[in-house]
Order: structure tokens, then sequence, then C-alpha cells
């Protein structure tokens, strides 16, 4: 396997390649690891909202700003339970929970998200959490109640990581990564675009994800969502066709992964979304909120899922 240095040097000429010549290239990589038209539909909920101690710049979930997002304690079991059904009812086939916790704590709540695990599997559906930091012992746990996934973003890249981020190191994300695959759970992992960062710090953050080894299953890749109060508030928008470039060295480097077009689509036209499922995503997420952060109406996604997975009746 390449090593990290040898991913970013290949990051970097992909990404500087004509647009039309990249996607030639991720569209092939694509179509030979996977059926173009197999977009996974997922759903997330926040379990646990608000009153997170990080100061993530981009998080309105922190305790740190003002953004109006309300402190709620971890929902009851039978609520997620029935969130889950109706997600398995409009069609998800993964059920994501998130809670805006630092780390896991032992305890009566990590025992219900325990639960929460079993009662999605038992929709049938594949089940992932974000939980913040996890002990390897907390990772076996998860593991033993059925966990699919583990969501744990490195968000950007190593370089640029200090200014986003100053209560959670770039090893302690890694580390918790390392637990999580060490306990057989499959590895969820990815990052934020939009949040000041560089060409280069994106392909340095593509490097880092595909030198783990093995690659990560899941690689959802974000465009900012600006939320007021927060300290990325007021950044400027993002070139979707950043985006684009983005998600096609990702599915170059990381052949088999499954590539989410996760927060940040309502910045994006259909024509970038389209453009992002040929360059190699195959995953989005339903519903109208994740987490805290607005998302497509359903009606619109129906539209490009359809255009993009199912063929057309032509009349004569």
């Amino acid at each position: 396997m390449a090593t990290r240095d040898g991913f970013l040097s290949r990051a970097r000429t992909l990404y500087g390649l004509p647009l039309l010549e990249l996607l030639f290239q991720a569209h092939a990589v694509h179509r030979a690891h996977h059926d173009p038209t197999d977009i996974q539909r997922c759903t997330l909920l926040s379990i646990k909202t608000g009153g997170c101690p990080e100061d993530c710049g981009y998080c309105p979930q922190s305790a740190r700003y003002e953004t109006g997002v309300n402190r709620e304690d971890l929902l009851p079991l039978e609520r997620v339970a029935a969130a889950a059904h109706a997600a398995r009812a409009g069609g998800a086939q993964r059920f994501c929970m998130g809670a805006a916790w630092r780390e896991v704590k032992d305890g009566a709540e990590f025992d219900r998200v325990l639960e929460m695990v079993g009662a999605v599997r038992a929709e049938g559906l594949e089940a992932c959490v974000t939980l913040g930091m996890l002990t390897p012992e907390q990772a076996r746990r998860l593991k033993q109640a059925g966990l699919t996934a583990y969501n744990h973003n490195l968000d950007t890249s190593r370089e640029h990581y200090g200014a986003i981020i100053t209560t959670r190191t770039y090893d302690d994300r890694l580390r918790t990564l390392r637990a999580v695959r060490e306990a057989g759970i499959t590895v969820c992992s990815g990052g934020i675009l939009g949040m000041g960062e560089s060409p280069a710090d994106r392909c340095s953050l593509l490097a880092e994800l595909a030198a783990l080894d093995p690659q990560p299953e899941s690689v959802p890749i974000n465009m900012l969502v600006a939320v007021p109060g927060t300290p990325l508030g007021a950044a400027p928008p993002l070139d979707p066709l950043e985006l684009v470039r983005t998600v096609a060295v990702a599915r170059i480097l990381m052949p088999a992964a499954r590539v989410r077009l996760s927060a940040g689509r309502l910045s994006l036209t259909p024509e970038a979304q389209v453009l992002s499922f040929y360059a190699g995503a195959n995953s989005i997420f339903l519903g109208d909120r994740l987490l805290t952060t607005p998302n497509p109406a359903p009606d619109e996604d129906e539209k490009i899922l359809a255009a993009c997975a199912r063929p057309r009746h032509v009349g004569v």
C-alpha cells in the first residue's frame, strides 16, 4: 500500500488535472468498483444536541458560541426506535446517530446508546454513530451491540487543523479511528470543505484518509454550512466545482469506499450534485435536517435520485 507521502503526491497531481480529464478517470474507477446507479440513502438524527465543550469553528452545537441551538438531553430509546422505523419506511438503508459529546462517558447514557444501536439493527438498517472520542473498550461494546460503522471525521488537513479546532488534536482523532478499527467496526471518516483551507489542504486530508490501513469504508465529504455565531459564520461560499474535484480524487485514491455527499447540499445546484455522483459519490443523507443544519427537501432529492439511478420511459 502507498505511503501517506505517495498518496499526497498522487492527490496533488489528480487535483490539478483539467476537470473533464479528472472526471473521466474518476468515473472509470467508480464503474470498476461500484454500480454507478447504486446511491445509498442514509438518515442522520441528533440524539443529543448542543452543549459540546469543544471549540470546532464550524459547529453550532459548541457551548462556546451563541448560535440559537438549544441544548437537548439524550433522546429516549422509544423516539429513536420510531425514527429508525420511519427512516426505513422512507427508503433509508443506513441510520446514523450523532451526540454532541467531546467523548463518550461510561454509564447510563452510553448504555442507552447501545440499546439504540440494537433498535436500529432490529429494523434491518445499518447503524452508525458519532459520539466523539472512544476508548478501545467502548468501541468493543459498540461492536457487541451490533454497530455497523463509527463516524469520526478528520475534518481538514493536519496542517490546517489548528486554525479550526484547538480542544482536540489530530492524533486524538486518529486514535479513536484505530480503536474503532481494532474493535471490528467499519470506519466512516471524511472532512469539511470551505473552511478557509487551500487545495493543498484538501489533498493532504485525502492522503491522510487514504493512508489508513485498511482504508475507510465510508468517506463523507461535507460543504461548510456557515452558521452565524460560529467563528466560520461569515466564511465565503466555496466554488461547488472544488467539491466535485475533491470527490473525484477521493474516489480514485479510495476506490472501494462509499463516498458520501453529506452536509451543505443546499449550496449545490442539482447539476453540481449530479456531477458529484458522476465523479464517484454514491451516498446521500435524506431528511430536511442534518443534526442542526438544513438539508434539501425530500421531493428535491427524489428528482435527483430518479434521474441518476433509474431508467426513464421516453414515449414515441
